[in-house]
């Protein structure tokens, strides 16, 4: 009798124990799921909406969707489906893109394929969450036109502030009657890291293309190894973008017609007025109002204008180009900056004009060195033939090359 009444306080008190754990554990799962689509759209360019959210102990659902602030291009809609335990969570659905303002289906409508399948896993007591997405292969023709996709596998995770996402698309071909283009195996590697609010960020981003083929009757371009690099980071001062584009080899006529790598670096676009117009531009497109572009742009030019205020500035550090094949070669550095004195004069949304790009023309200062410079290339630019390296100056607009100005390149 003594144990029978010991056993049903401690049944109970485990079962007690177990539903507070569960309860705990779908209040953690819908916090971090909230936290981490705030954060999302938090970075400017995303509108994300939940609906149809059923909350439980055991189970909970609900629909993602998410589109761009800008413009009905594209839509992706997310049902999913939790199921609670006290240790992780299992979290499964499927992923629905549709394109343009009557949302037709790009898979099931456009494309004869299954909408992928997603599935993932939180852990409770990690924050942490790691998942993967499945695209099947498929084949769509109309008339000469075909596209042959092989399938490919998407896996994401990572915890609050910090994610990462890895992508591996098998080889692709596009063809249009004689005339077809060719790519892959691709990889793409990306992770961003964050404060609340997406305040700071930092995102770094890996594209690796193993093959790209171009050919047609008269014409065969070969592209192996090509990688894009890059790194983005909003601080407390500044929006500063770096990218590097890595070319393998590319072949024509079974010669190597370039290889090499540029980098370039923007920086100094001022924070704190990156912030106030991606703050503006969302109030603006969420009061739904009908505005053409140049209006919106209208609206927005304060916040755009100030976004300058620094000084911007793009470095090209690297240029290291060959051409075996043309006998050329490309190396050199440089800097371009712009003037921000009496940004008033400006007038962003008529950048469409002539005389509008001429004035912004005349606030670009910087100058390039291009070395070993190839006779032809000296030849083309007025310059004698032992000319080794080239001094290119950008005075308020205006192009001079060794002191020279720049002779017309097209007669």
């Amino acid at each position: 009798m003594r144990k029978e009444r010991l056993i049903v306080p401690v049944v109970v008190g485990l079962a007690l124990l177990w539903a507070v754990a569960q309860y705990i554990a779908s209040l953690l799962f819908e916090r971090e799921l909230a936290r981490a689509l705030e954060d999302l759209e938090a970075r400017g360019e995303l509108v994300v909406e939940r609906s149809e959210v059923e909350r439980g102990w055991l189970a909970s659902s609900g629909t993602v969707r998410i589109s761009p602030l800008l413009g009905d291009g594209w839509q992706l809609v997310v049902p999913y489906r939790a199921r609670h335990g006290v240790l992780s969570t299992r979290v499964d659905g499927q992923a629905h893109p549709t394109l343009g303002p009557h949302q037709v289906r790009l898979f099931g409508d456009a494309l004869p394929s299954r909408a992928p399948h997603w599935q993932a896993r939180y852990q409770t007591l990690g924050g942490s969450l790691e998942g993967d997405v499945r695209l099947s292969p498929f084949l769509v023709s109309q008339g000469l036109r075909e596209l042959d996709f092989q399938g490919g596998k998407i896996t994401f995770g990572g915890e609050y502030g910090d994610w990462w996402l890895r992508a591996r698309l098998q080889p692709w071909r596009l063809t249009d009657g004689v005339a077809s283009l060719e790519a892959g195996p691709a990889t793409l590697e990306s992770r961003y890291a964050y404060t609340e609010g997406a305040y700071h960020f930092t995102q770094h981003d890996l594209l690796r293309l193993d093959s790209l083929a171009w050919r047609q009757p008269d014409l065969e371009l070969e592209g192996s190894e090509l990688l894009y690099r890059s790194h983005m980071q909003l601080d407390d001062r500044e929006l500063r973008l770096d990218g590097e584009l890595t070319l393998g080899r590319v072949m024509a006529a079974e010669q190597v017609l370039l290889t090499g790598k540029v980098a370039m670096e923007l920086s100094r676009i001022h924070a704190d007025a990156l912030r106030a117009a991606l703050r503006r531009l969302r109030e603006e497109v969420m009061q739904a109002h009908r505005q053409t572009p140049r209006e919106l742009v209208e609206r927005l030019e304060p916040e755009l204008l100030a976004m300058l205020h620094d000084s911007p500035r793009l470095d090209v550090t690297a240029v290291d180009l060959d051409s075996p094949m043309l006998g050329l070669s490309a190396r050199g550095e440089g800097a371009l900056i712009f003037d921000p004195r009496r940004l008033d004069e400006l007038n962003v949304a008529r950048l469409d004009e002539e005389a509008e790009q001429a004035r912004w023309l005349t606030r670009l200062d910087g100058d390039f060195t291009w070395h070993d410079v190839p006779t032809v290339v000296a030849l083309w630019l007025g310059q004698p033939l032992d000319t080794r390296e080239l001094e290119i100056d950008v005075v308020r607009g205006r192009v001079r090359v060794n002191g020279r100005p720049l002779p017309p390149l097209w007669r």
